[in-house]
């Protein structure tokens, strides 16, 4: 069994998964859009270009998502995507691109359980956590 997150965006996908893809290093590996599926005459004709389904490769695991229509579409709650980083200066070059005009709930420091922590929500809704362990 794999884990795979499913981000659903309010029609910012195809800009939340470039910024994503840079920030993670990842590689976007398939994009559909709604004007290429059947439930093109299911929506609107300012959503046929918006994502029905994005997948994105981070060496080996999968981050996906899509454009949620309304009235599908709810803002992520009671969940964080957390990214486990070995290496200090990765974390914070990934915290930096990721919060950037987005809310910060507890800023990149140290804890006492971790060399860096972080809880914050990108400029597109998706809530993250980024950790550094101490050495145990």
């Amino acid at each position: 069994m794999k884990i795979q997150p499913y981000l659903n965006f309010n029609g910012q996908c195809d800009e939340a998964f470039r910024l994503y893809e840079q920030a993670l290093g990842g590689k976007i590996v398939y994009r559909h859009t709604y004007g290429n599926s059947p439930m093109a005459s299911q929506v609107g004709p300012d959503w046929t270009d918006k994502v029905m389904h994005i997948s994105m490769d981070l060496g080996g695991q999968m981050l996906l998502g899509c454009d949620a229509p309304a009235p599908h579409y709810q803002h992520p709650q009671g969940l964080r995507v957390n990214l486990d980083f070995q290496d200090v200066a990765e974390a914070e070059r990934v915290y930096t691109a990721l919060s950037e005009n987005g809310q910060i709930a507890m800023p990149l420091q140290e804890t006492f359980w971790a060399q860096r922590f972080a809880m914050f929500t990108d400029r597109f809704g998706t809530p993250w956590m980024i950790n550094v362990s101490k050495p145990m």
